[in-house]
């Protein structure tokens, strides 16, 4: 693994998989707001993922008193949203109990639960502001329930909640329902006939949705605000200059007095101190037509499937939606003999690890039992693809200034978890872009996601704690 976490990571592929939801592309997917590059601009935001679109969001809204509007320029390697967050189950969910004995252990209870609130604070801020604008994707806010397989981690779970319980008593982040073997069974449609070798379950508050529609919908909005979308613009190198930095791409170059990196696994390629500390990892998902003995009206919740520290992830598609009652499942990781390894490292979208294509054609079956019944007759599988996420050496992403570089923000590295994430992380970074780093502030924004320089000396060791909710 460590060798493959320090391989040089690329610009994205030119020729990636598509995702489920990418098709068709939307009508910005290609858009240049001009059709040349601008010379300068007040900030420019490299990635248009949900990252770099709700950064956008934040960053034009009115402006106070006299300031005039920033000009904001974002810089897109590929088509607007095709890189991770376009590329994802769609899965708001947190199981924040899955980490919340480590981030205790790491940076103390107050800590853990600050992260634990902010999950459940950005699942809600999503589904919410979709609403608002009257976004249509496909905004599910709904239960999921965690389908757990060894029971020792199971007794780690039970004593996870009970902590959250204690830490944050009557706090919606700490609500959770726990689950017998049998009431997984009878109540979520799981085992009997299939891979009865459950533990227990827990249930608890998430959702779903189109993560690319939701960040098309931002973007749009930001466009209308006066964003300036360069799609198919990959910058291929940044130098400071004197009063900012200067920013290469195929198309000339454009010079800003501020850069904020919402790259996530690519964020090495432009900074080679995140060499070896942002690790790219290849995920994949299908979207899978439901065997014929499932219920007609789709399954009411979402899940993982929790094989100790690895999972997969499953959210059926809601009620009146684009092939609604498909079954979107990802993941796939936990039957690699090298434990995922040979997975760390790749920027490649645009192919499959074999095995993990494979584990996910197969699994419906066995976790839903006599449940599932004979594939659909046009056949299980209606997609498949890859995309390409961030992982850190502690488990947490890096939102803040990058040490040592004036004027040079980040926002990156979700751990997979970016639908919990990112949307927080970039008000957090807007604020302290904009000075407002204060106590307020500070209550709310978890110290350990900031960017030190003792996190960036940390040895990578693989994902610390797969959350079993990839989103």
């Amino acid at each position: 693994m460590e060798q493959n976490a320090s391989r040089p990571v690329t610009l994205p592929r030119d020729n990636p998989t598509q995702s489920y939801w990418q098709d068709p592309p939307a009508d910005i997917a290609d858009l240049r707001t001009t059709p040349n590059l601008l010379e300068s601009a007040d900030v420019v935001i490299i990635g248009s993922g949900i990252t770099g679109a709700s950064i956008a969001w934040n960053l034009l809204q009115t402006p106070s008193g006299n300031d005039p509007p920033r000009r904001i320029v974002m810089l897109e390697a590929r088509q607007a949203c095709s890189g991770a967050t376009g590329r994802n189950g769609g899965h708001t969910k947190a199981a924040s109990y899955r980490t919340f004995l480590h981030h205790a252990k790491e940076h103390g209870t107050d800590e853990a639960v600050k992260i634990a609130k902010l999950e459940l604070a950005n699942i809600r801020a999503l589904h919410a502001f979709a609403r608002e604008h009257v976004i249509d994707c496909d905004s599910h806010p709904c239960q999921t329930v965690d389908v757990v397989y060894d029971a020792a981690q199971w007794a780690e779970d039970q004593r996870a909640v009970q902590a959250m319980r204690d830490a944050m008593p009557g706090d919606p982040a700490s609500e959770y329902v726990l689950h017998s073997a049998d009431e997984v069974r009878d109540q979520f449609y799981c085992g009997k006939g299939g891979d009865e070798g459950i533990a227990g379950g827990v249930s608890y508050e998430a959702g779903s949705m189109s993560s690319y529609r939701l960040v098309i919908g931002v973007l749009k909005l930001s466009l209308e605000r006066g964003l300036n979308l360069q799609a198919n613009t990959p910058v291929l190198n940044l130098e400071k200059t004197t009063n900012g930095w200067r920013l290469e791409t195929e198309r000339g170059a454009i010079t800003a007095g501020k850069v904020i990196l919402a790259t996530n696994g690519y964020t090495a390629h432009l900074l080679e101190q995140f060499q070896g500390i942002i690790v790219p990892l290849r995920g994949h998902v299908t979207a899978q037509r439901p065997g014929q003995n499932m219920p007609a009206k789709g399954l009411p919740v979402t899940y993982s499937f929790i094989h100790g520290d690895s999972y997969d992830y499953m959210i059926p598609r809601p009620p009146g939606s684009r092939f609604e009652g498909d079954i979107v499942i990802g993941g796939g990781l936990h039957d690699l003999s090298d434990g995922a390894a040979s997975e760390y490292g790749t920027t490649d979208d645009a192919g499959f690890n074999g095995v993990i294509a494979e584990n996910l054609r197969e699994c419906l079956p066995l976790y839903f039992g006599d449940n599932w019944g004979e594939d659909h007759p046009d056949g299980r599988i209606r997609r498949a693809w890859t995309g390409i996420m961030g992982y850190s050496p502690d488990g947490c992403p890096f939102v803040g200034a990058v040490p040592g570089a004036e004027n040079l923000w980040i926002a990156a590295s979700f751990q997979g978890h970016g639908m919990v994430l990112c949307w927080m992380c970039a008000k957090a970074l807007t604020a302290m872009l904009d000075g407002r780093d204060n106590d307020e502030f500070k209550a709310w924004f978890p110290d350990a996601f900031r960017v030190k320089e003792d996190r960036l000396k940390q040895a990578f060791r693989g994902a610390l704690h797969m959350q079993g909710t990839e989103s």
